[in-house]
């Protein structure tokens, strides 16, 4: 007597359509991952590092409220303009503020001379 031979379910050929399927609910919805590690010694916290992973599509992440990209200059041209635009109205401010303050000494040298 012979039995035909079954491949098992995760060898047969849509499995691709599957991962698809999968990667799209997982995208659509979300998944977080989340753990801590901690390392004591005698009762003493040495070290806490705290794992976060979220793995969404962009629209969802935005809908979560997580959009912590568009701010990290180091992810995002924008951010890196306000940054930079930033940073060069704190160096006029200072070197307005040098410049204010190097006007009395000047002119007192003018006046002496």
């Amino acid at each position: 007597m012979t039995t035909a031979s079954r491949m098992p379910e995760s060898y047969r050929g849509d499995s691709g359509a599957n991962l698809a399927d999968i990667l799209e609910r997982v995208l659509d919805k979300g998944i977080v991952i989340a753990g801590d590690i901690r390392i004591n010694l005698l009762d003493i916290e040495l070290l806490t590092i705290k794992l976060r992973l979220i793995v969404a599509s962009v629209d969802k992440a935005k809908e979560m409220g997580i959009d912590w990209w568009e701010d990290d200059p180091a992810l995002s041209s924008g951010a890196r303009r306000k940054e930079l635009a930033r940073e060069n109205a704190e160096l006029k401010q200072r070197l307005l503020e040098l410049e204010e303050a190097a006007e009395p000494r000047r002119r007192t040298k003018e006046e002496g001379a």
